[in-house]
């Protein structure tokens, strides 16, 4: 009597917790869907492990500054540029900008890598604008001109940005200016979930796009009327070295709401057949767009992310072709 009893006690317990664990994934998925779109991918195939409209086009807001940084360093490692280049910021880089917390002014000089940081780690629109104005206009130099239409240098960094998207198959996207703002802005910008994953993971194959984001602070400094003056930036992106989040962006304006894409690293795993030794990387890449809470959110898919890879690993990786980036 008493064995019977005990058992039925386990099994009670059990049915107990698989209900309770049941729930707690319900009550993830219902906190995943309040984004408007999201999508979780593992970053070294592409294979989508889970999306929701993430075929919508939306605006992304500062989201657009990965691609920014991503032409600027290709042009620096493919075209020669020189990032240590100083460059003085001039008042068009102020328009139509919104805010300017570093506090820059008309005439400061700066070296274009730290306005890399700057547009990266702190989000600045000033600094996204200076960079796309200065190398739009060296690749302007290379460049003809469209016939019977004048380019602007940033109109011509656009077109960059534009052609990369292209080159990684973004075709629910458009960039029309180099910070993502979309406010008074003709025609509108857009992308999608899946189209910034493609982006996200082509820039954090990159090691000098990774330090970038990796950096929690960084000090830059720029000169003002012979003065060097020096700030502190401090990375937007608040999950930066938690569960082994080691990037990437955070975006927010009126219409895009708040926006968040984050790389997620767990150890290599090492599987040995016989002399033959592979090692295969795990990675998550997730994209947040349109979030009430993006680090709560993010947190939330990470962890799902992490449930949905070792059931597919434990599957043996298979891939759907029709669920890959």
């Amino acid at each position: 009597m008493c064995h019977y009893s005990f058992n039925a006690a386990v099994i009670f317990s059990r049915r107990l917790f698989i209900a309770f664990t049941a729930l707690a994934l319900l009550g993830n998925l219902r906190a995943a869907a309040a984004a408007q779109a999201f999508i979780i991918v593992d970053s070294q195939t592409g294979y989508v492990l889970e999306e929701q409209k993430s075929k919508d086009k939306r605006q992304i807001g500062s989201l657009t500054k990965i691609a920014t940084a991503m032409v600027a360093l290709d042009w620096a490692e493919h075209k020669g540029g020189d990032l240590n280049q100083a460059v003085i910021l001039s008042p068009q880089a102020f328009v139509g900008t919104l805010e300017n917390n570093i506090g820059f002014q008309p005439g400061d000089i700066i070296a274009l890598r730290d306005l890399l940081y700057a547009a990266l780690v702190q989000s600045d629109n000033i600094a996204a604008y200076t960079l796309a104005d200065y190398i739009g206009s060296k690749i302007e130099s290379v460049v003809p001109a469209a016939s019977g239409h004048k380019m602007t240098p940033v109109d011509v960094f656009v077109g960059q940005m534009n052609a990369l998207a292209k080159q990684l198959k973004m075709e629910r996207t458009r960039f029309v200016n180099p910070h993502g703002i979309d406010q008074n802005v003709k025609p509108m910008p857009y992308s999608t979930a899946e189209d910034v994953a493609r982006l996200a993971r082509y820039a954090m194959n990159k090691a000098s796009f990774r330090f970038y984001v990796s950096q929690k602070e960084r000090q830059i400094v720029f000169h003002r009327s012979g003065r060097e003056l020096r700030y502190l930036l401090r990375n937007t992106n608040e999950m930066l070295g938690a569960h082994g989040i080691d990037g990437v962006k955070t975006g927010r304006t009126a219409r895009a709401g708040d926006c968040l894409v984050i790389s997620a690293n767990r150890e290599s795993e090492i599987v040995k057949q016989g002399e033959y030794v592979t090692i295969f990387p795990r990675h998550l890449i997730v994209v947040l767009l349109g979030s009430p809470n993006r680090f709560g959110e993010g947190t939330q898919l990470i962890g799902r992310g992490w449930q949905l890879y070792d059931q597919w690993e434990a599957g043996g990786r298979l891939v759907n072709p029709k669920k890959m980036l």
